[in-house]
């Protein structure tokens, strides 16, 4: 039950598995923080050090909750240090075949009773389910990023998730001091369902020549009080991130209205991934982001 959850496995030490990592263990939760790259989870570990400091300068925590949040971390280089985890979040790249790879060779590292979540911000909960040993303990748990920052966190049942891990599910997020949206089981669930139409439409309008790109995120953050452009955002998402879900939006529901932009392929064949790689809608490489057109 949801009292039992003390130690969390996160799999994968990238961003979005790093903010994972950073707000659990400042909720008083131990964690195994595992990654195929002992480099990344070292690279991980620094930076949640230096968000941390970031939120002692702010005041948004102590000195004294930074040390004991650190402390709480450990490393995992492989799926057998994870064995003692109540809960397991994968948090690796947004594909299928991956992310079903890693649970096929995550369970037999885990107790039955381990909970596994996804942190899969599109694909489908019930067909990652049926990759592990345990569809009714299989839930998906969505951060939004940066995880630290955000305040939502979507939770979303397979067709065999159980009411035990459903509630469990959210007892936990709830003790992150996050709020839950519970979504249904559909193609990128609900913020992504939104959201990234609207970024791939904002791309339509700059390969269609409607607008430059400083043009349109001037337009979307004064004329909708929009906190970052949608191409902005697109570069911090990551453009692979993107065009992914919005493929997955396209086969999932069949609709023509989700067909990701051409100059998205573009970009993400090009490799200008945005923020990651330097390059993007904006040119990171300067003193400040130049739009690249």
């Amino acid at each position: 039950m949801a009292a039992d959850i003390q130690t969390i496995g996160v799999v994968g030490a990238g961003q979005m598995g790093g903010g994972i990592a950073h707000v659990c263990a400042l909720a008083g939760f131990n964690v195994v923080l595992n990654d195929l790259a002992p480099d990344r989870i070292k690279q991980a570990l620094a930076t949640i050090n230096g968000n941390m400091a970031k939120q002692v300068a702010k005041k948004t925590i102590t000195e004294e909750d930074r040390k004991a949040g650190l402390s709480r971390i450990k490393a995992g280089e492989k799926y057998d240090d994870l064995a003692a985890c109540d809960l397991v979040i994968e948090s690796a790249i947004e594909k299928e075949e991956a992310k079903r790879k890693i649970f096929s060779d995550l369970c037999a590292s885990l107790k039955p009773e381990a909970i596994i979540a996804t942190n899969t911000s599109s694909i489908s909960i019930t067909r990652l389910a049926s990759s592990t040993d345990r569809p009714e303990r299989f839930i998906g748990i969505h951060f939004m990023n940066p995880v630290p920052l955000m305040e939502l966190v979507e939770v979303i049942r397979g067709i065999a998730t159980d009411d035990a891990t459903f509630e469990s599910s959210k007892v936990f997020v709830r003790k992150l001091g996050k709020q839950i949206a519970v979504s249904e089981d559909f193609p990128a669930f609900i913020v992504n369902r939104i959201l990234l139409p609207m970024i791939n439409e904002a791309i339509y309008t700059l390969y269609e020549g409607v607008g430059n790109v400083e043009a349109i995120d001037t337009a979307m953050r004064l004329g909708a009080h929009h906190p970052m452009g949608p191409l902005e955002l697109a570069d911090f998402i990551g453009l692979d991130t993107c065009l992914s879900v919005m493929q997955v939006l396209h086969e999932g529901l069949a609709d023509s209205k989700y067909r990701p932009c051409p100059l998205l392929v573009k970009y993400v064949e090009a490799g200008w991934l945005g923020r990651k790689t330097k390059r993007g809608f904006y040119d990171y490489r300067g003193d400040k982001p130049v739009p690249t057109r």
